[in-house]
C-alpha cells in the first residue's frame, strides 16, 4: 500500500511529507514500533521525548505529533511522515489498515449443538462442540468460536463476536458489534445468601446483566446478574482480562476497567470513568464522571466527577503523594519522636527535683 493512500485512510493528518516531497511515497507492507522496526513499514512518534528514534528507526514512514522540529529530522532521513495531534490514534488506524483479526467462516459447524427455537441471522459463524440453547437470538454476522454456551433466552447483537469457551447466561442482554474474549462469564449469578440461625440461605438470581453496543470484555472476566433488576454496562465501555463486576452495577458509557479490577454489588459509574489494574470499589459506591483511580487504590465511599484518586483507602492524588512522601520518612519521624520523648522525660525529672530542692 502507498504512504498517500495510508494518508489518505488515516483521517486525521493535519500535514503531511507529500506536501513538500512528493517524491517521497514509498509502498509501505505492515506497521512496527520505531524501536524495532522493520524495512518497509510504518510507526509513530508520541512526543518530544522519543524523537532519539527518528535518527536510527527503519520506518520507511512515521506518524509524527504536530512538531516541525520532528517532522524536519524525518524529512532529512527520507523518512516519509504524516502529522497529527493524536499519533497514537493514528498508529492504531494504521493497525487496521494491515491487520484483521481471526474470524471464522459464515456457516455452523456439524459439531455444533443448537436448539430448534433459537432464532439466527445472517452471515453468522458457530464453532465447533458449540451449544446454544432454546430460544436465543443471534443477529446478523455473529462470529461464535468453539465451545461457547449459550443459555436460553439470551440475545446477541449484529456483528459480535464470541470468543472461545465464553458463556453467556440465561436472558443476558449483548448489543451488537461487542467482543466477549475467551473463558469470559456474562450474566452468571451473583453473590446472594442471606445469613439465617442455620447458616446462609441462597437468594436466587433472577435478574439479567445488559451489555450495550461496542462493549468489550478480556479473557476469564464475570459480570453478574443481580436477584432482581439489572446489572449493565454502557455503550463503549471495555473491560481487561479478569475483571469482576457484581450485581446492581450500572456502568455508564466509555467506561475503562483494567486487569483485576472488582467491582462490589451497585456499585455505579459515570461516563468516562477510568479504574486502574487491581482497583476495589465497595458495595454502593457512586464513582463521578470522568473520575479515575490508580493502580490498587480501595473506593470505600463515592467520589467526586473528575477526581484522580491514589491508595488504599483511596485520597486525592495530592494527598497521596504528600502522605507517601511522609510515610517513606516515619523511621526518622520515629527516631525524632523518641529522642524528644526522652528529653521531655528528662526535663520533668529536672523540674520535679527542682520542686522538691525548693520546697
Amino acid at each position: 500500500m502507498k504512504f498517500s493512500d495510508i494518508v489518505e485512510q488515516l483521517g486525521i493528518a493535519e500535514t503531511s511529507s507529500l506536501e513538500s516531497r512528493p517524491d517521497l511515497n514509498p509502498e509501505i507492507a505492515g506497521v512496527s514500533a520505531v524501536q524495532t522496526a522493520e524495512v518497509n513499514t510504518i510507526g509513530y512518534i508520541e512526543g518530544k521525548k522519543f524523537e532519539s528514534f527518528i535518527a536510527q528507526t527503519a520506518n520507511a514512514a512515521l506518524i509524527l505529533p504536530v512538531d516541525e522540529s520532528l517532522q524536519n529530522q524525518a524529512t532529512e532521513r527520507g523518512i516519509a511522515w504524516v502529522s497529527t495531534q493524536e499519533p497514537r490514534l493514528g498508529f492504531a488506524r494504521a493497525i487496521a489498515l494491515f491487520y484483521h483479526p481471526f474470524h471464522l467462516t459464515p456457516g455452523i459447524h456439524p459439531s455444533a449443538i443448537i436448539d430448534p427455537t433459537a432464532t439466527i441471522g445472517t452471515n453468522v459463524a458457530i464453532g465447533p462442540y458449540t451449544v446454544i440453547h432454546s430460544g436465543v437470538t443471534l443477529g446478523d454476522n455473529v462470529c461464535i468460536h468453539p465451545q461457547v454456551v449459550i443459555y436460553p433466552d439470551a440475545q446477541i447483537g449484529d456483528n459480535t463476536t464470541l470468543h472461545a469457551s465464553c458463556v453467556i447466561h440465561e436472558r443476558a442482554q449483548i448489543g451488537a458489534h461487542c467482543v466477549i474474549h475467551a473463558g469470559a462469564v456474562i450474566g452468571s449469578e451473583g453473590f446472594g445468601f442471606v445469613p439465617t440461625a442455620q447458616g446462609w440461605e441462597k437468594m436466587h438470581q433472577s435478574g439479567i446483566v445488559v451489555l450495550e453496543d461496542h462493549v468489550e470484555v478480556g479473557c476469564n472476566s464475570a459480570v453478574d446478574r443481580p436477584a432482581v433488576g439489572e446489572t449493565r454496562i454502557g455503550c463503549n465501555s471495555k473491560l481487561d482480562n479478569l475483571v469482576h463486576v457484581a450485581h446492581n452495577c450500572q456502568l455508564a458509557d466509555n467506561c475503562v476497567l483494567a486487569a483485576q479490577v472488582g467491582l462490589a454489588g451497585g456499585v455505579e459509574l459515570d461516563s468516562l470513568v477510568v479504574l486502574g489494574g487491581q482497583v476495589g470499589v465497595a458495595n454502593n459506591t457512586k464513582i463521578g464522571k470522568g473520575a479515575q483511580a490508580g493502580s490498587k487504590a480501595g473506593l470505600h465511599s463515592s467520589v467526586a466527577p473528575g477526581s484522580v484518586m491514589m491508595g488504599s483507602p483511596a485520597s486525592p492524588y495530592r494527598t497521596y503523594l504528600k502522605s507517601s512522601a511522609i510515610y517513606n520518612r516515619l523511621p526518622e519521624m520515629h527516631r525524632t519522636l523518641k529522642q524528644l520523648q526522652k528529653q521531655v522525660a528528662q526535663l520533668e525529672q529536672q523540674l520535679t527535683e527542682a520542686g522538691q530542692t525548693d520546697s
